[in-house]
Formats: C-alpha cells, sequence, structure tokens
C-alpha cells in the first residue's frame, strides 16, 4: 500500500462509520473494515466489509477538488432512480450529507462482484469472439440507458438539456483554467472552434458523462452480460451523443498515460470508433449528425480530464499508475480535437 493509499484510508473513523450504518437500518455483523479500492482520478472508493457482506462507499477526494465534479449526490440519486429500470446498477443503501462522521459526503451501495476490464492485459483474457460480446454489451447498456424516460423516474430536475452541448465547451473550458498545470495553446485553439460551432436541438435523455469498458462490472462467467455501470459522478440530462462520442475518445492511445499502461479502450482487438458508431446507432434507432463535432468536444473533455488527474498528482492527492504520465496525454488529445473539427 502506498503512503497515499495509507493516508486516504486513514480518512474513515470505521468506528464511527459503523454505528452511524447501525443507526440508520444498516445491518452490521461484527467488525466494520474498510479498504480503498480507488483513489485521486475520481471519487474515492471504498470497500467496506463485516464478516457477512460488503458495500462500496464513495466520497470526494481530500484534495483538489474540481467545482461542479466529485458529486457523489449526483451519483446516488441516478442510481437510486435507475434501480426499477433495465439498466444495471449497484442497489443502493444509504446516502449521508453530515460531515461529522467521515469530515465529507459519503453515499454506500451494495458491492457488486464483477470483472473490471481496465488494460489490454485483462483483454487478453477473453478470446475475440468474447471481446466482441463484451463490446455489444456496452452498446446495449448504453441504448437502454438512454431509451429510459427520465421524467417517469423521478429525474426531470437533474439537469438542463436545453443548450447542454454548448455549456459542456464552456464549462470544460473554465475547468480548464481550474486545473491546469501549463500553457497549451491547442486548448484555446480547439476551445475557440468549438464555441463557434451550432449544435443540434437534441433530444434529451439521461447521459452517464463518463462512459467506457472499464465503468462497467462484468460477469465472471459471461463476457456479455454486465452487472452493473458505475462511476456516475458526472451524469445528467443533456446529449445522448455525448456519450458515444466519450466511448469514442477513450479510444485514443493517449490515453495510455492515464491508466499507466495499455488501456483496454486502446486495444487493437477493441472495436473501432466508425464501429462503435455505426453499432451505437443501430441499437438506439438514432442517427449521429455532426457526429465529428462531439468527438471534438469528449477529446477537449479527455485532456481536461486527464490535466486535472496531474494537478491532483502535483497537489499530493494521487500515487500509482497514471497519476505521474496522465499530463502526457494532454497534448495527444487536444491535437486529435483539433484535427478532427478543422478551422472555424
Amino acid at each position: 500500500m502506498s503512503d497515499f493509499d495509507r493516508a486516504e484510508s486513514s480518512v474513515l473513523d470505521v468506528i464511527r462509520l459503523r454505528g452511524y450504518l447501525l443507526e440508520h437500518g444498516v445491518h452490521v455483523h461484527g467488525e466494520l473494515s474498510a479498504e480503498l479500492i480507488a483513489g485521486g482520478r475520481s471519487n474515492l472508493t471504498y470497500r467496506l466489509a463485516d464478516a457477512n457482506q460488503a458495500w462500496v462507499l464513495r466520497r470526494p477526494p481530500t484534495a483538489g477538488v474540481t467545482p461542479s465534479a466529485h458529486d457523489v449526490g449526483r451519483e446516488y440519486q441516478v442510481t437510486a432512480a435507475l434501480q426499477k429500470t433495465s439498466v444495471p446498477v449497484a442497489a443502493t443503501v444509504l446516502e449521508c450529507d453530515d460531515r461529522a462522521v467521515i469530515g465529507a459526503p459519503f453515499t454506500i451501495v451494495e458491492f457488486v462482484h464483477g470483472r473490471i476490464f481496465r488494460s489490454e492485459a485483462d483483454l487478453a483474457l477473453l478470446s475475440d469472439d468474447e471481446v466482441a460480446s463484451l463490446h455489444r454489451e456496452l452498446i446495449r447498456v448504453l441504448a437502454e440507458l438512454h431509451a429510459v424516460s427520465y421524467r417517469e423516474i423521478g429525474l426531470g430536475d437533474l439537469g438542463r438539456p436545453e443548450g447542454f452541448a454548448a455549456r459542456q465547451v464552456k464549462r470544460w473550458r473554465q475547468q480548464w483554467d481550474h486545473v491546469a498545470t501549463r500553457d497549451a495553446p491547442d486548448v484555446d485553439r480547439l476551445y475557440n472552434v468549438l464555441a463557434t460551432r451550432s449544435w443540434r436541438a437534441a433530444e434529451a435523455t439521461i447521459v452517464h458523462g463518463d462512459y467506457r469498458v472499464d465503468n462497467a462490472l462484468i460477469d465472471v462467467q459471461r463476457a456479455s452480460h454486465m452487472l452493473a455501470l458505475v462511476d456516475w459522478e458526472m451524469s445528467t440530462i443533456g446529449d445522448p451523443l455525448t456519450d458515444v462520442a466519450m466511448m469514442c475518445a477513450y479510444q485514443h492511445r493517449s490515453f495510455d498515460f492515464v491508466v499507466g499502461d495499455r488501456a483496454a479502450s486502446t486495444s487493437d482487438r477493441w472495436p473501432g470508433i466508425d464501429m462503435i458508431a455505426n453499432d451505437y446507432s443501430l441499437a438506439s434507432g438514432r442517427d449521429l449528425p455532426g457526429f465529428h463535432q462531439y468527438l471534438a468536444l469528449a477529446y477537449f473533455k479527455l485532456a481536461v480530464i486527464a490535466e486535472g488527474i496531474y494537478s491532483r498528482y502535483l497537489a499530493g492527492a494521487g500515487t500509482g499508475p497514471g497519476f505521474a504520465t496522465s499530463g502526457q496525454a494532454v497534448e495527444g488529445l487536444l491535437t486529435a480535437g483539433v484535427a478532427i473539427i478543422g478551422p472555424p
């Protein structure tokens, strides 16, 4: 365990947390343990366990928090609303906004025992047919998510769908200003083009915001079956094509710097951008007009995310594979965005 992991693990007072769970109707059998299973890139994620069962606790990072990001309450709201839909999500347990318990708001869901395909080495465990099945399942779930009537499940107030893509352009430019660790001329070049383009009036859907293969927990026995889609912190109501574009943007080889290894999504065995876009169109019944703009926006967004991870690393809020190298992803992603969208 790294020094960072030890520090972040010590954030949780498991004795106080155990008492809080018992007070709120969660049955805890014996002592409660907590293990940090993800931290620094996004919200901190812990596996809680007692003698009989396990849960997942999510809370914001302890440093380098980006405005409007790391919203565990939003994650919980969306996950809870999706419980009775066909979209696979973890069962919700409780939400707490009382900072006195662990020093930050947090949420708890049931622990889902599934496989995560993060690296090319993970994909090597699958046959070509299983890789194709995994891709089809991701496409199927994304189409299912976008087909959910968000008003009917109580998410009518989650976001502002009008002008969503144009606001995303401005939002991620503002995020860059907050996290930037260097001058990057392509930020202005890409932003200036994106900001002057017209965006379609899209049919609003639930948007995951960070849709990719390693945000899916997959059945240990069947690569064709997703058990739960996780990491909903950037979810909202908006244009569904932004999800499709993000799934495609994660294919850029620069994403390897963020993972700290050859990523599953950049593997030569993973379907290409054209196949992802076409398969989604067929599964959802949606056309993808102006998709190159959405892809350019996705590269812009991913570049800012990579810079934010690197910024938190410099602030001492992250160690491990990908943290020290994530900044190297920025230039390639911005260049890809400028190249695909062209001049104003």
